[in-house]
């Protein structure tokens, strides 16, 4: 008869073993699928259940719990792991000539007539760092880096906390084992978002998303790791026991059945016109990715042909990465310019001699900071790469020393602003230098910028060239002076006439009934954009509580999507003496217009939506305004969340996402009848 300790034993055993697959299960449906089975707080219950009771049983904890997804140890180095089979390279094409040869030289070696096209598998060319993961009997046992082909770093505990990555194939026979090889990515936001908190804390920025992700990945402690949003994709394998694949694409869909994640666009192409269609159709949407590709890989599907096509050296000859034109060139730093915001922040900016980036002439490039600039000892005269992602403002992303001829010269930020000259400070705890006069000529034009924009204050005709006349004359020193304007003042300045003059001050008039939440965004505070500024406008209706000195953090804290770092701005903007005084002035000659609180019974309310593509008559502002007046939400990222999109033409990407989620995806004129508008 077993004693009663054997059986609580037995118990907590069982339950563990229940706990793992239950978790693994969530794990694969939240992060995979994106679409949960239970909420966040059950999924930390299940969590908390299995921790504590690995905590009183250690010997239970299994190398797949989920647990162990974040170490709890910082690593002195890492360990050196041997591959299986090496991980290759492969050779690059860069035109559709370069690939015709290719297709050429592989019909060659397999003895197939060019007259009977090849089947090849194309996907995206993911541009991460590669990896190597070990699954023995189903359960991950380690990872490890490319290193140089054959020997890389061991990362296994880094690469636990990615959470799309299984511990254990979802199989109940899995191969005794395989090494399963992808990428490791950091979509384009993300690392948007992590190099602004580098900056921030006074760090190191990164130079593209695949510097961050192996920065992310190579780091000693896991925690860090665990961070960073990092994601995978797969599509090869080297060492392979107890399981055969007749295609690549046999090969990635088992990938799929176990829980690996893949890439979502590829395709079978019979041919050489049919991979240069999905070349085409995949460079058009690539500035809509949320990831980086630098091209696409063009592979034997077959696996029978990829071994008797053989390899040269270290590369397959049946694989090619067929890329497309860089979106880093090299040009030479002719000025480092400095940049005044509306914030006080000061800007070095790199002027270029002018080149050709990504089909864009780019002439001008961001160096962030006085840390970015020493960091990478970037000084005027120097031969640099520069590089652009998407709509990301260029940057300078190395130097080439090697190019130097010592005439080149250092550059150190003013201590006084190079607009207004006054002192400048670097905050405690930021990165930023900035000037620190409120009215500050190069600071009153960019204020003014921002608060007459059309998703602010929306006045018409006053363009930068006019404002910076209005400013340079003396008329304008802060926003309400706009609002105190006199024919007599437009007429003297260049470009006006009678009826000009009068249009503006009509324009002028119109914004003095702003919406309440435009206000607010207008005002400039600093991390405040138009989501936050109606969350506010919505939570306060007016200026009563900040203007009071009444607001705390803790008040701000229970708005929704306004964390520390916001509330911390909010409250500097409104105990600045000088930014009060001048609000104050201001709605002396405004009467905003407070939002009105959707009826219980508006037909969005509680719904979230997201919008894109062009619609046919609505722009994106009239769709978000039309929304938020039947209660609705509008988000700018599909998630599980996400009740409907709004989709126009050239919906790209989230709209399949979209579909693959199974929301439910509308037209402007279905909207218009569900809201009775049409």
């Amino acid at each position: 008869m077993a004693s009663p300790k054997s059986t609580v034993k037995v118990l907590a055993e069982k339950r563990v073993s229940e706990l793992v697959e239950q978790i693994h299960h969530h794990d694969y449906r939240y992060y995979v699928l994106d679409d949960p089975e239970i909420s966040d707080f059950q999924y930390d219950q299940l969590m908390k259940e299995l921790e504590t009771l690995e905590k009183e049983h250690p010997d239970l904890r299994r190398s797949d719990s989920p647990s162990q997804r974040v170490g709890g140890l910082a690593l002195d180095e890492f360990k050196k792991t041997r591959h299986g089979v090496p991980m290759l390279s492969l050779a690059n094409t860069y035109n559709e000539q370069e690939f015709r040869d290719f297709d050429e030289r592989v019909h060659k070696v397999l003895s197939v007539p060019e007259s009977k096209a090849l089947e090849y598998l194309a996907e995206y060319k993911f541009d991460g760092l590669s990896i190597n993961l070990t699954y023995q009997d189903g359960i991950l046992v380690s990872a490890g880096t490319r290193g140089d082909g054959e020997i890389g770093e061991d990362v296994t505990q880094n690469i636990k906390t990615i959470r799309s990555l299984p511990l254990k194939l979802k199989t109940r026979k899995p191969p005794r084992l395989i090494e399963i090889r992808g990428e490791v990515l950091l979509a384009i936001a993300d690392f948007e978002r992590l190099n602004q908190d580098q900056l921030k804390k006074g760090l190191k920025v990164f130079a593209n998303p695949r510097n961050a992700a192996a920065g992310s990945l190579r780091q000693l402690d896991s925690k860090i790791t665990a961070n960073r949003p990092l994601i995978a994709f797969f599509y090869g394998v080297g060492t392979v026991q107890g399981i055969g694949f007749k295609t690549l694409a046999e090969m990635e869909d088992q990938f799929k059945e176990w829980g690996i994640p893949i890439g979502k666009d590829r395709r079978i192409c019979q041919g050489v016109p049919e991979v240069l269609e999905f070349y085409a159709e995949t460079q058009a949407r690539r500035d809509r990715l949320t990831f980086e590709i630098d091209g696409i890989v063009v592979k034997l599907n077959s696996t029978a042909q990829i071994e008797d096509a053989g390899y040269i050296s270290r590369s397959p000859r049946g694989m090619v990465a067929f890329k497309y034109p860089p979106k880093q060139e090299v040009t030479q730093v002719e000025d480092i310019l400095v940049q005044v915001g509306r914030t006080g922040a000061l800007t070095p900016v790199a002027a270029l001699t002018p080149v050709n980036l990504g089909g864009a002439m780019v002439s001008r490039a961001t160096l962030h900071n006085q840390d970015e600039i020493d960091r990478k000892d970037v000084r005027i005269g120097d031969w640099v790469f520069v590089q652009r992602a998407g709509d990301v403002i260029p940057e300078v992303v190395k130097v080439i020393t090697e190019r130097r001829t010592g005439q080149e010269k250092k550059f150190q930020l003013p201590s006084r602003c190079p607009a207004c000259d006054s002192p400048v400070e670097k905050p405690e705890g930021e990165a930023v230098t900035r000037c620190t006069s409120r009215t500050c000529p190069a600071q009153v034009k960019e204020r003014l910028r921002h608060f007459v924009m059309k998703d602010a204050m929306n006045i018409e005709g006053l363009g930068e060239r006019i404002i910076e006349q209005l400013v340079e004359a003396g008329l304008i020193r802060e926003p309400a002076d706009l609002f105190k304007l006199h024919e007599a003042d437009l007429l003297g300045l260049e470009g006006f006439a009678e009826k000009s003059a009068q249009n503006l001050l009509t324009s002028i008039e119109a914004a003095k009934q702003p919406e309440l939440a435009k206000l607010i965004f207008a005002l400039g505070i600093r991390h405040v954009g138009e989501t936050t500024a109606k969350n506010l406008a919505r939570a306060f209706g007016g200026f009563d509580e900040f203007l009071g000195h009444q607001m705390t953090a803790e008040r701000l804290l229970e708005v929704g999507e306004i964390g520390p770092e916001i509330a911390r701005a909010i409250l500097e903007y409104f105990g600045d003496p000088q930014a009060v005084a001048q609000l104050k002035h201001l709605l002396k000659y405004l009467r905003p217009i407070l939002p009105k609180a959707p009826a219980a019974d508006a037909p969005l309310r509680g719904k979230t939506l997201v919008i894109t593509g062009t619609l046919p008559t609505w722009s994106r502002t009239d769709a978000t305004r039309v929304i938020e007046e039947h209660g609705g939400k509008v988000s700018s990222s599909i998630s599980k969340k996400t009740d409907y999109l709004l989709a126009g033409r050239d919906a790209g990407s989230k709209l399949d996402k979209a579909q693959s989620l199974d929301i439910e995806v509308l037209s402007e004129e279905q909207l218009k009848k569900r809201l009775r508008l049409s």
